[in-house]
């Protein structure tokens, strides 16, 4: 028998677990680690929660999780609760699934600023992630000012937004509901350094935007290129830009809220006295090869939430090889080395789709299945770690444990909605006790 152990729960998780399934299946067994009480990471805290489309690939998850094969082992801390070197130790493999939930920074003066907030930080307090729970990030400013030009700006863009009835069906949390409802937010700058054609956001997700009941998306048309330059775009970055090309020609239309896109911008310096006020902006211009370069001329947003969404970094584990330059471990093709690999954001950092995470699932299972093809397979698994945790008296939580929490997150939800999550680990773990 092959014993593997998952460090994360998350998409690249689960696409590893159910490749490895299929390649060694009944001469394997799987535990997969999590430092939450509930499994699915992006999927239960990132993706948005107005995307429940999207959510439903958790199913796929589930079915792993319930091959009889595999088990989740929630409120377990890998370098508290058991270390890397044991779980080498105990496992034939360890993968580190862990993602990269940690923000960039934006690397400017007053970046430290109290209204600041990443969006790993945002995102988290909106989707119930325990850690954010208690942000209460400053919504009595009239404007806020999103960084970035990927789907995760748009993600918060959207989100700061829309009105309570616009949530229907989400199972955005409670506590930001109401927050959200009581905003003073009038107007969203998102801002890129780059322009139209360098964007990073996806056709449906740009395209909502102009769907919202009381926000409407404003594109400067001296910002967009020639409209015969969209011809050697490839086809879904040509469909975002047709949105907006649309946003830039639709007259005004009285909504209360504005989603301005300020492109050939670069964010330098945040101000204020306390807390956010402003923002200093120079503009920039695109070079031939695709950089942006400052012009010199500055310009301010006044604005008192300042979100940047520039991107993320895996955070390090004592015993895993890290490269501080790239924000991940350090590998070769998912091959850490001595028993070791990664998959996913830790692997390769922050990008790609979810759906992006199941081809490297696959290519590390298959290093994973040649590697161990031979080998004695002589090493105790989950059976060690169970006896290294309950020494240490640690909590497991597992996935019938889940499956409570599940139950009584929908239990409790408000109509139309899917869930109300437990926000607090206490709460969770006190449901499981009882």
């Amino acid at each position: 028998m092959r014993h593997v152990a998952v460090i994360g729960t998350g998409p690249a998780g689960y696409y590893s677990a159910e490749a490895l399934l299929k390649l060694l299946g009944d001469e394997i067994r799987i535990d997969m680690i999590d430092r939450l009480p509930v499994p699915y990471g992006l999927i239960r805290f990132g993706v948005a929660p107005d995307h429940q489309s999207i959510k439903a690939v958790h199913k796929r998850y589930e079915k792993v999780a319930l091959s009889g094969k595999v088990r989740f082992l929630g409120n377990v801390l890998v370098g508290r609760d058991v270390s890397v070197p044991e779980l080498v130790a105990a496992y034939d493999a360890v993968i580190v699934a862990t993602g990269a939930p940690r923000d960039r920074p934006l690397g400017i003066p007053g970046d430290d600023l109290p209204g600041v907030i990443g969006s790993a930080a945002f995102v988290g307090w909106y989707n119930g992630l325990p850690e954010y729970a208690g942000l209460a990030p400053p919504l009595d400013v009239a404007a806020a000012a999103v960084v970035g030009n990927g789907n995760v700006a748009l993600d918060v863009a959207r989100i700061l937004s829309k009105t309570r009835d616009e949530f229907a069906g989400s199972d955005i949390v409670g506590h930001a509901l109401d927050a959200l409802e009581r905003s003073s937010i009038r107007t969203i700058h998102v801002l890129g350094r780059r322009g139209p054609h360098q964007i990073a956001m996806t056709p449906k997700e740009l395209g909502e935007l102009g769907h919202l009941e009381a926000a409407r998306p404003q594109v400067d048309p001296a910002d967009l290129p020639s409209s015969e330059a969209d011809a050697a775009l490839d086809p879904g970055l040509r469909k975002s830009v047709a949105h907006l090309r649309d946003f830039a020609a639709a007259p005004p239309s009285g909504k209360p809220k504005t989603i301005h896109f300020d492109f050939f911008a670069r964010p330098v310096a945040i101000e204020g006295y306390g807390r956010v006020e402003r923002l200093s902006i120079e503009r920039t211009r695109l070079e031939p090869d695709g950089r942006a370069t400052g012009t010199g001329e500055i310009y301010t947003v006044e604005c008192g939430l300042v979100i940047p969404c520039i991107g993320y970094q895996t955070p390090p584990i004592e015993g895993v090889p890290y490269d501080e330059a790239a924000g991940r471990f350090r590998n070769q093709g998912g091959v850490i080395g001595g028993g070791l690999y990664c998959v996913g954001w830790a692997r390769r950092g922050p990008t790609g789709t979810i759906g992006t995470n199941r081809p490297d699932g696959i290519e590390v299972a298959e290093r994973i299945a040649a590697d161990l093809a031979g080998s004695g397979g002589d090493k105790p698994g989950g059976a060690g770690l169970d006896d290294l945790l309950a020494s240490r008296g640690v909590h497991v939580i597992t996935f019938a444990d889940w499956q409570r929490i599940e139950a009584a997150e929908a239990a409790r939800a408000r109509d139309g909605s899917p869930r109300e999550k437990f926000v607090a680990v206490e709460e969770m773990l006190g449901l499981c006790r009882s």
